[in-house]
């Protein structure tokens, strides 16, 4: 065995393998994207459901909206917070759990005085740990702060102003419980933390002000209410103030704006529910069919169509190894970044459309670092065999696309559905996807689509499907090689809670390419299922 073949081996791979799961491990702590995403819509369906249709709307206009929002679209929305504040409250008694395990083995180990030769490695690492647990007890708090507002808010709306008054009671007391046992320890001594603190203590006293009988109406509760309430929750609130202050002509203006932003979320929402609805609807009906036929015609079906041809594999292992380890992941996750963190950038990056651009401009270093190990690494196979790196635009690969898409919808969507229940709103999320839904910035947008729609599909299917899978035929049978490249490309995205997900996605997408021999029909469908992801953030985003 070679040198280069030993220190592939059993170094870099190693290593590679090691930082990797390292990376999926420390997302287990990191909120949940999804659960974010599932309040989004339901805050936009709280806008939709305060939309009055004139005098002018048939009843057509009231049974769309009803079609839209459900029979009881505040109710619906109460379970929803609830269940989310649920999560977040067992995620936080989780996190508060570690942090005080933590601090207090490391009383424990600490000896009176420090040893020369003891390594600081480990008390380093004990010291990061602490900081990242602090961090996530402080979003999750702010987070869990955020719902009680607004699920009081929810409960007056219903006329429960009892219950809702005991929630924000109920708050405020927590953050005074919660300074007063922090004290003057890191966590209790974070600025950010107290201002949050104050922040939710004296919107909930506006609030039990609002809703109390008698009324109790604070000076600056107008500023309270727009400073730290958004969306639907502001509007309501300021209607309550502005009908107790009797102040009709600042009521008009809030129900006027109300109702315009109204007719606003009934649009999204159609366009978030129907359209992909409908994809998904297709999709099910194509797989019966793609199901049906395979069981009746067999080898004659289409998704019989070339499932046992293998691709000629030329090389072995250890290119494969070298593409992945030394392309992708030493490119990806060590020397691209390194590399950026030598440029002349102030840090952090605040404006979007900067961090839009660093995000392109670092995926693209990475795609083009990971292609071009991969083109020295196959050059001395050069002419390659037949089908390798297909691409041919007089063929059916836009029916492969587009069908693969409609049939990934709905297989994805119930693994989604089980991938939920399983981490409980826990395991990280792609950042890309934050961005994408914070972002209004129109340019901003135009770049992360280009980013997410156009060279991902491009780079990621030559990479996983047009190199990966075929390569893996030499090892393994198509459907084994379907499975691992799925896998793969799921982990390569290095969070916890999308694993199965993209795994089923990566799966679709293995099908579609070794049934159609051609890299535009995954690309294809990589491209719109990006899109459509994009186009609803953005949506989802704007209402709120």
């Amino acid at each position: 065995m070679t040198f280069k073949r030993l220190f592939l081996f059993f170094i870099l791979t190693p290593i590679a393998a090691i930082i990797a799961a390292s990376s999926l491990l420390g997302t287990l702590q990191e909120p949940q994207f999804q659960s974010r995403l599932e309040l989004y819509q339901t805050n936009i369906v709280l806008q939709a459901q305060a939309w009055q249709p004139g005098d002018s709307q048939d009843d057509s206009s009231e049974a769309i909206r009803d079609a839209i929002l459900g029979e009881q679209p505040l109710e619906s929305a109460t379970e929803k917070y609830q269940q989310t504040r649920q999560s977040v409250q067992t995620n936080l008694a989780k996190v508060q759990q570690q942090l005080a395990q933590l601090q207090s083995s490391n009383q424990v180990s600490t000896p009176p005085k420090p040893l020369p030769e003891t390594p600081p490695t480990a008390n380093i690492s004990i010291s990061q740990k602490q900081q990242q647990l602090e961090q996530s007890q402080q979003k999750m708090q702010k987070f869990l702060d955020e719902l009680d507002l607004q699920l009081g808010i929810l409960q007056a709306k219903q006329g429960k102003t009892d219950t809702a008054i005991k929630i924000w009671s109920e708050l405020k007391q927590s953050t005074v419980n919660s300074q007063q046992s922090t004290g003057a320890s890191a966590l209790g001594g974070s600025a950010d933390l107290k201002q949050l603190a104050f922040n939710s203590q004296e919107t909930a006293a506006v609030l039990s002000g609002l809703w109390s009988d008698p009324p109790r109406l604070l000076p600056d509760a107008q500023q309270v209410i727009q400073s730290n309430l958004s969306g639907w929750f502001r509007s309501t609130a300021l209607i309550q103030l502005y009908q107790l202050q009797q102040r009709e002509t600042a009521l008009s203006e809030v129900q006027t704006a109300q109702q315009a932003t109204a007719a606003q979320a009934v649009f999204k929402l159609a366009v978030i529910g129907t359209v992909p609805a409908l994809a998904a609807l297709l999709g099910v009906i194509l797989l019966i069919f793609l199901i049906a036929q395979r069981l009746l015609k067999g080898k004659e079906s289409i998704l019989a169509q070339n499932e046992d041809l293998a691709w000629a594999t030329p090389w072995d292992g250890e290119i494969i190894l070298q593409v992945f380890v030394v392309g992708f992941f030493f490119m990806g996750q060590l020397f691209v970044p390194f590399l950026l963190m030598l440029l002349p950038i102030p840090r952090p990056i605040v404006d979007i459309r900067l961090q839009a651009a660093s995000v392109l401009v670092s995926y693209l270093l990475v795609a083009g670092g990971a292609l071009l190990v991969m083109y020295f690494s196959l050059k001395q196979f050069f002419p390659l065999p037949r089908l390798w790196f297909k691409l041919q635009l007089r063929d059916n690969w836009f029916l492969w696309g587009f069908g693969g898409y409609c049939a990934a919808l709905p297989i994805v969507i119930v693994v989604s559905l089980i991938n939920q229940q399983l981490w409980q709103g826990q395991g990280g999320s792609n950042p890309l996807l934050q961005l994408a839904l914070e972002s209004q910035d129109f340019v901003a947008l135009g770049i992360f689509y280009v980013t997410a729609a156009i060279a991902a599909p491009l780079f990621e299917e030559v990479l996983f499907r047009g190199f990966l899978l075929p390569s893996l035929t030499k090892y393994l049978p198509v459907w084994g090689s379907i499975l691992a490249s799925g896998l793969l490309f799921a982990i390569a995205h290095l969070s916890l809670s999308e694993v199965l997900p993209l795994t089923a996605l990566g799966i679709v997408l293995g099908v579609v390419y070794t049934r159609s021999r051609n890299l535009l029909a995954p690309m294809l469908l990589h491209s719109l299922w990006n899109s459509g992801t994009l186009i609803s953030l953005f949506l989802l985003g704007s209402g709120n």
